[in-house]
């Protein structure tokens, strides 16, 4: 388990955390009258902890990707395949307490357990030190490595409407902002993009820029038709 730690990067002050984290239920059931407790109830609050911070980050780094992409993003960071590599890059395997069946069975490199562990490991940091060492453990282990291969890109409507206009000279665009509505934590703001002075596309957005982009697509749509 000191090995392990050292992989994460992170102490534990209540090290029954990680040894109940790293316990499959094979092993639990095997060893009923030590009453050892396996890593399945950790599993599920692992699995919140690291929905909501993915979900947070991705909120926060890309606020102009709409709440699909996002969705079908986050699903893709936590994947069974992402987490078991990450368990694979931590070495979770060789430190797992498996049934003997399970360990015959190769149960070490089946991804469904390794992905499970990761997400008892990660809920047992939480318990163990707050959201801070949890959020530094995914930062580190899923988020970091997966910036260069997820997609979470967005169709750019002004530039797309702003190099069409750039064909002809003496063309200006201005996007205008011209209501909002809701309380603090959910507002929904309404923008126009007015070229040459006049309104060409009204778009509405939970942040001014989604708004805008929105504007510049009907804006574009009405210029294409």
């Amino acid at each position: 388990m000191t090995q392990l730690e050292q992989a994460l990067g992170y102490t534990f002050r209540e090290t029954k955390l990680l040894e109940t984290a790293l316990t499959h239920s094979s092993y639990a059931n095997e060893n009923k009258k030590l009453d050892i407790a396996c890593n399945e109830r950790l599993e599920f609050l692992g699995d919140a902890v690291l929905g909501q911070i993915v979900a947070e980050w991705l909120f926060r780094n890309f606020p102009e990707v709409p709440e699909g992409k996002m969705t079908r993003t986050r699903a893709e960071l936590v994947c069974e395949n992402s987490l078991a590599e990450s368990s694979i890059q931590l070495g979770v395997g060789d430190a797992l307490r498996l049934g003997k069946g399970e360990e015959q069975g190769g149960g070490r490199q089946r991804r469904s357990i390794l992905a499970d562990a990761f997400e008892a490991i990660l809920a047992a940091v939480y318990l163990d030190g707050g959201r801070k060492p949890a959020e530094e453990i995914v930062g580190k282990f899923i988020l970091e490595k997966m910036k260069g291969t997820i997609d979470v890109s967005v169709t750019d409507y002004k530039t797309r409407l702003q190099e069409r206009l750039q064909r002809k000279k003496g063309q200006t665009v201005e996007y205008v902002l011209v209501g909002e509505s809701g309380p603090d934590h959910s507002k929904e703001f309404t923008s126009e993009v007015r070229i040459n002075g006049v309104c060409a596309g009204v778009g509405i957005g939970r942040s001014k820029k989604v708004a805008e982009q929105a504007a510049a697509r009907e804006a574009l749509e009405a210029l294409e038709a």
